[in-house]
């Protein structure tokens, strides 16, 4: 925890103060044992993953782009196919379908929730080879009405930012997910690590396949791939940290209701929605700054004041110039556009202690209020 009064927008070193000793001991574990690459504690991780998400399988990579990446390869898709996404989400869910030979389909999203919306996906659906919705902020997207859209297309779901998040009581819905174990998620490693998990065994073989050089025995490719292991210094941080995932998401969902009562009635902010039947973990806590207010301005207020807000996402994918070769010009999908320019993240973690957040609360109301 820091020991001034500025308010981290996440506060990592807190959280590695909880896991430190139990890191310690598994970190000496792996440098006598000297295997530094998959091995016993990757595949411990991954056992405890996958009954952590209530999954047959969970196999680990070196990130969560390559994770996408790999689920999507492991389907045998149709090169140069459309995948359907959404036009708010963070870079990496495009570039994967880039990478794996595919094409991205960009829809808006809805405007209360800020999730895929499935009346766009609808119209989009028609050509594509898949659906590729994103949990956004610690919340699922509308999964039953997606997959009823879907029919008998793949749904590939990005879960980067909903370790521990459930929707009537699962976390997949379709037949393959992907996740990030980047520093700064719910559930987070000390540097890059990934997972797909999956009911299905010949999915999560593929997977596995793909993502160690196509190679189930070695110096035998049975089928191109690339490397991406997890390794297993990060399965050692990450098994220590799922231990303890499902209270520090509690403590989460606690600072959001707090966030809700301090911020109830506030002129200027808008408070994030949580959808019928999803039990959010809070990945994110954004607000909406707005109407006729800076957000820039208000970001830049609370800045000064020492409390850590940001910006996720404040260009939308298909403004990005990397894919500008998609054709959409500015007010293509108006609900994502109109949230680059207004959402503002306050801090969050499970550690944060009721007076950051009523210090939070303040410094925004003197923001908005300037």
């Amino acid at each position: 925890m820091t020991t001034d009064q500025s308010v981290p927008l996440v506060d990592l070193k807190a959280a590695h103060a909880e896991v430190a000793e139990e890191v310690r001991a598994g970190f000496d574990r792996v440098l006598a044992a000297g295997g530094y690459v998959k091995g016993p504690e990757v595949a411990g991780f991954e056992e405890e993953y996958a009954a952590f998400s209530g999954t047959r399988h969970c196999v680990g990579a070196a990130n969560g782009t390559d994770a996408l990446e790999l689920a999507l390869r492991a389907l045998g898709l149709p090169a140069g196919g459309g995948v359907v996404l959404p036009a708010n989400t963070f870079v990496a869910t495009a570039e994967a379908v880039v990478r794996a030979g595919l094409r991205p389909v960009l829809v808006d999203a809805d405007p209360a929730t800020l999730l895929i919306d499935p009346a766009r996906v609808a119209d989009a659906l028609p050509g594509a080879v898949a659906l590729l919705p994103v949990h956004l902020n610690g919340q699922l997207a509308p999964m039953a009405a997606l997959l009823d859209l879907a029919g008998e297309l793949p749904v590939v779901e990005d879960a980067a930012q909903s370790q521990g998040a459930r929707q009537h009581g699962r976390a997949l819905h379709g037949r393959i997910s992907a996740t990030s174990f980047y520093p700064g998620k719910n559930l987070g490693a000390y540097g890059d690590a990934g997972a797909v998990v999956t009911d299905d065994d010949e999915l999560a073989g593929a997977v596995r396949l793909i993502g160690d050089h196509g190679s189930g025995r070695k110096y035998v490719h049975e089928r191109f791939g690339f490397n991406s292991r997890m390794d297993a210094l990060q399965a050692v941080v990450l098994r220590a940290k799922l231990r303890r995932l499902p209270a520090w998401n509690e403590a989460r969902r606690a600072a959001a209701e707090r966030y809700h009562r301090l911020l109830a009635g506030l002129d200027g902010v808008g408070l994030p929605r949580t959808a019928p039947g999803n039990e959010h973990v809070w990945h994110l806590y954004a607000v909406r700054v707005g109407p006729g207010r800076d957000r820039d301005a208000v970001l830049a207020a609370l800045n000064a004041a020492g409390v850590g807000a940001g910006v996720h996402y404040p260009v939308p994918v298909h403004l990005q110039p990397a894919f500008r070769g998609l054709g959409h010009d500015a007010g293509a999908f108006p609900v994502a556009e109109r949230a680059a320019r207004e959402l503002l993240t306050l801090p969050l973690f499970p550690q944060i202690t009721a007076a950051q957040q009523e210090r939070v609360a303040e410094a925004l109301a003197k923001a908005l209020a300037a």
